[in-house]
């Protein structure tokens, strides 16, 4: 039947209705054309999707489960004023009403997180907007593009009150306590500016990437982790290198990302070398190191052979720290013992985590574009929110914990709502 099932389409549309039995005629000439409308009222047509159905049940389920998760929306607003990829989001950190996103299409915005109003639009970017962030007090935003053209904006007035450019950016960051912002370029620089001023400090070293970098909670010192797998801590004031961790100890390929426990004690550094160190910031000394597979990457030159250690960070109220990996792995361990509590698995690799405020509450966001909350004492998911189609590139949580915001390759930032049973 089905072999003139085309051709009796095309009779119907190349020469009308009267055409069509003499081409069945031609090509069928077993079956007349009465037996064969006999065979077609046989065939229910409305259940030819379940005839398909069991031959291939697997592949039909997945469609349609893609489709439901693509159709479920778990946020409370859409941000879609971008319209590229949107790389990175962070709230002010006075209020945390206001939003600060950037994207691909070479702008940054600001905007209320309460109903997506845009209270400023940064342009003047030659390149994606891959930093945006606010200043401690929150009445400057500064927003920086991969090309290095930093630019500063204040707030209230929605001026822009200094700009700047440097080499490729890798990261920008505000002093947590003055109008100071720093930067991280790809010739290995860090550089230190007073805002508006302008005045200038440069921190050099070797012409490898500054990948990430972070001012100690004291203010007086910047921890930066770097391409060859170097860890320096700067002394801001004087402008030198008080402790290098490189070698043995230090880590054997790039640094990913860094994060510093409240009092900056302690700092942990991840690396595309599948490891987490901790550095005692006061020492200079490797005193933890943190991989989950079972060293299968040690001594191995690949990179490509380990499992990239992708995100970090310190849970405030209990001794666990977080560390996420490439391959979807979130492993919790014991801060004091070292040990491995929990394997928190993703079916996507993990691009950010980050702890509640005051809870041993982890969120995680992944490649699958879903954001995830684990409780890291007992390593089980709590819950997790749907929205977008593509992954999720960076997101961030209010202090109360009530709010997250993320930012995706779908060109769009979702706020959603955290409601949770114990709350």
């Amino acid at each position: 039947q089905e072999g003139p099932q085309p051709k009796r389409e095309s009779a119907i549309e190349l020469h009308g209705d009267e055409e069509i039995i003499e081409v069945i005629d031609l090509n069928d000439v077993e079956t007349g054309p009465d037996d064969l409308a006999d065979d077609l009222e046989d065939v229910d047509f409305e259940d030819a999707g379940n005839a398909d159905d069991a031959d291939d049940n697997e592949g039909w389920e997945t469609e349609d489960e893609m489709d439901a998760e693509a159709e479920q929306d778990d946020s409370e607003l859409t941000f879609s004023k971008h319209t590229g990829s949107v790389f990175c989001v962070s709230l002010d950190p006075a209020t945390n009403s206001l939003a600060v996103t950037g994207g691909e299409d070479d702008k940054a915005y600001v905007w209320r997180v309460s109903d997506g109003e845009v209270l400023l639009e940064c342009t003047g970017h030659k390149d994606s907007v891959t930093c945006a962030v606010f200043s401690h007090d929150s009445s400057l935003v500064a927003s920086g593009d991969m090309s290095g053209m930093i630019k500063v904006w204040k707030v209230e007035t929605k001026e822009e009150i200094w700009s700047f450019e440097v080499g490729d950016l890798e990261w920008l960051e505000w002093h947590p306590c003055a109008p100071v912002l720093l930067a991280g370029t790809d010739d290995g620089n860090v550089w230190m500016w007073k805002i508006p001023a302008g005045d200038c400090k440069t921190f050099p070293s070797s012409a490898c990437q500054a990948t990430s970098g972070k001012v100690l909670p004291d203010g007086k010192r910047a921890i930066v982790g770097y391409e060859d797998g170097t860890v320096r801590v700067w002394d801001l004031k004087q402008g030198n290198a008080v402790h290098i961790i490189k070698g043995q100890d230090g880590h054997q390929g790039a640094l990913t990302c860094l994060a510093c426990n409240k009092d900056g004690s302690l700092v942990l550094t991840g690396s595309v070398d599948g490891c987490a160190k901790l550095i005692n910031t006061a020492t200079g000394k490797v005193v933890g190191a943190f991989s989950v597979d079972g060293g299968k990457a040690k001594g191995s030159k690949e990179e490509e052979d380990s499992n990239s250690v992708e995100s970090v960070g310190f849970c405030n109220i209990l001794p666990l720290i977080a560390v996420a990996y490439l391959d979807g792995t979130l492993a919790i361990y014991d801060l004091s013992t070292q040990v491995l509590r929990h394997r928190c698995q993703h079916e996507a690799g993990i691009v950010h985590l980050q702890w509640e405020d005051s809870s041993s509450l982890v969120s995680t966001c992944s490649l699958d574009g879903a954001l995830r909350f684990w409780d890291a004492r007992s390593g089980n998911m709590v819950s997790e929110y749907h929205g977008h189609t593509a992954e999720i590139l960076d997101f961030t949580i209010n202090r109360e914990g009530s709010l997250a915001i993320t930012a995706s390759g779908d060109n769009q930032v979702k706020v959603f709502c955290l409601q949770r049973p114990d709350r």
